[in-house]
């Protein structure tokens, strides 16, 4: 497990704890959903959306390309984003702005030899991230 601890201690120094660990959270459990098609199919979605260069930044080595809470809004849907604002306990804007902050990071740690890891491997390291920041 030393590449999802590397991972869960990254991020964990990337939250300003708070709301943002709320936020950390809840899109990590949108991760570990089946129904949202997991890390791949969120990539998807933004590859879908016209942020191919980004995901690629993201999972490639080098410099992770930002995107905007806007971005953030159209790729994963404003209901998508809605929810986790509501599991967060913050606003909708405040959501997509801090999954913007957030999601280059999170994304280029869980892909470090520029690889999607399965699903399975996926969810058993999402279980053990978010065990770090308090959730269930």
């Amino acid at each position: 497990m030393g590449l999802l601890d590397q991972a869960s201690g990254a991020l964990s120094g990337a939250t300003g704890g708070g709301s943002q660990n709320q936020l950390m959270s809840a899109f990590l459990g949108m991760l570990k959903d089946p129904q949202s098609g997991g890390l791949s199919g969120l990539l998807q979605k933004f590859r879908q959306n016209g942020m191919t260069e980004q995901v690629s930044s993201w999972v490639g080595s080098g410099q992770n390309q930002p995107v905007s809470g806007e971005q953030v809004d159209n790729a994963l849907g404003h209901d998508k984003v809605e929810q986790i604002a509501q599991q967060a306990g913050m606003p909708h804007e405040q959501a997509s702005g801090g999954l913007a902050e957030l999601l280059p990071g999170i994304i280029d740690k869980l892909t470090p030899d520029g690889k999607i890891p399965d699903q399975s491997s996926l969810a058993g390291g999402l279980s053990s991230i978010m065990g770090k920041f308090g959730s269930h």
